[in-house]
């Protein structure tokens, strides 16, 4: 969810549905340069009694963490003399709404070089958090911190998203401050490939939650769900999350996904480094000039960049594809996300069978999938089969499709390694989220507690 943003307003009016569609055009790459950027957010908390972050304090602090990692060659990025975000090389470390950290990873050629960013960003983060007293924490939702004892960041959009979220949803605060997850942003090269890679993502989303579901307690218990951070996004806000049932319709293509965007309601207007509150305001009055938070004014393309950073379906669609339908977990998971799209849509015979595994699925079909695997993962029932099965399919297409990349490291590894891990979840239908409820009422004698060493980075 994070982003940062520029002083607003800069640039030329867009005036037309074509100029809108056409920025998501803009995205369209050649396969030469497709590239893989992940993302990741994970939960820093005191060593000393496993309290979240606060933004700034005299003992461990997530300013503290921000400063410290500048010694690596971050530069900061301030909002009103604070430190909000750090950027290096084309990546950027930022805060979401409860303290979460967020890595959003340069945009790299190869899943080698992808895990090796994750690998070098954790072992910073660690560096700074041990001097500190701090450490972070590989789930999808926080296990102990109710919403009040979590700390809000010094970031004004933040300020008017938490005070619109329960106007249109009752899990939206929960999402803000109490969930994390793991992302890849991946590309296409034509409006073609985009509407096929949307359906074949949209459609195998809720495969990706059961596959990664990691977020079984909150409040200190087990909460019901195997992936709590997935049922939190069923009542957010629904007119700008979900699995875009119009994206499998006749017609769909940048200026169908635009014209959706178009009808979702704003959060805010940039102006000055400023930003201004339009919170359930229409983008397309401000398009006519009649948008009350600034009258009369036209939008210019980074107010539109800015909108669209505010939708999230299960996969949102800018200049680029971004996969949102996973919890976050170790840091094996981390290098597994994007492994297994880049599996099935960076490879034209992976891309054709996995369309062919989902093509007849209904969007009644898709919906129960993404609420079931919420509480039941990998034992979801659908049709005369499970998920389980049908994530081991997926698994076996994306395994072909990193193997037809050809990618190796310095030993000779395919990118096939990575998906290890998921491989044997499938194999055996036991999630991390199962194994964590096992250790709960077995050795951890009902605590949470442990997960603050068991699951750290």
């Amino acid at each position: 969810m994070s982003g940062t943003y520029g002083q607003g307003g800069e640039g030329a009016p867009v005036t037309t549905i074509e100029d809108l569609a056409g920025h998501l055009a803009s995205g369209c790459k050649p396969r030469a340069a497709w590239r893989i950027g992940t993302e990741h957010e994970k939960f820093g908390f005191t060593l000393d009694g496993h309290h979240p972050l606060p933004y700034e304090s005299d003992g461990p602090s997530v300013r503290k963490m921000l400063e410290g990692l500048t010694r690596f060659g971050w530069e900061e990025v301030l909002e009103n003399g604070k430190p909000i975000a750090l950027k290096r090389d084309g990546a950027s470390v930022s805060l979401e709404p409860g303290g979460q950290f967020e890595l959003s990873g340069a945009p790299l050629e190869t899943l080698h070089q992808t895990c090796a960013e994750v690998n070098g960003h954790l072992k910073e983060v660690k560096a700074v958090a041990d001097e500190i007293g701090a450490g972070f924490l590989g789930l999808g939702f926080s296990p102990k911190w109710s919403l009040e004892e979590t700390p809000m960041m010094p970031k004004a959009r933040y300020n008017i998203m938490k005070a619109y979220m329960p106007k249109v949803g009752t899990l939206g605060h929960q999402m803000m401050f109490r969930s994390c997850t793991v992302q890849t942003n991946l590309d296409f090269s034509s409006e073609a490939d985009m509407v096929k890679k949307l359906r074949v993502s949209l459609a195998l989303q809720p495969i990706a939650t059961a596959l990664f579901a990691n977020s079984p307690f909150s409040d200190g218990k087990p909460n019901g769900y195997l992936s709590y951070r997935g049922h939190i996004w069923t009542d957010t806000d629904n007119n700008r999350t979900g699995l875009l049932p119009f994206a499998f319709e006749d017609g769909m293509g940048f200026e169908r996904y635009a014209e959706w965007v178009l009808d979702v309601p704003m959060y805010f207007v940039k102006r000055g480094g400023q930003f201004i509150d339009a919170s359930g305001q229409s983008f397309r009055d401000f398009m006519e000039g009649k948008l009350p938070a600034l009258p009369g004014e036209r939008p210019v393309m980074s107010d539109w960049e800015d909108h669209l950073s505010t939708i999230f379906p299960e996969v949102r669609l800018k200049t680029f594809l971004e996969m949102r339908g996973a919890d976050g977990g170790p840091w094996n998971r981390l290098c597994a996300l994007p492994a297994f799209w880049v599996g099935l849509l960076y490879d034209d015979a992976a891309l054709d069978e996995a369309w062919q595994l989902v093509k007849d699925w209904t969007a009644e079909e898709r919906t129960a999938l993404r609420e079931g695997v919420t509480r039941t993962a990998l034992k979801t029932p659908f049709r005369n089969t499970n998920v389980q099965q049908i994530a081991r399919d997926a698994l076996a297409i994306s395994r072909r499709g990193l193997r037809a990349r050809g990618e190796q490291n310095m030993h000779g590894e395919y990118e096939t390694l990575f998906l290890d891990d998921l491989n044997e979840m499938a194999a055996t239908g036991k999630t991390a989220a199962d194994d964590l409820l096992e250790r709960y009422y077995g050795r951890w004698n009902q605590s949470v507690e442990p997960a603050f060493e068991e699951c750290a980075y």
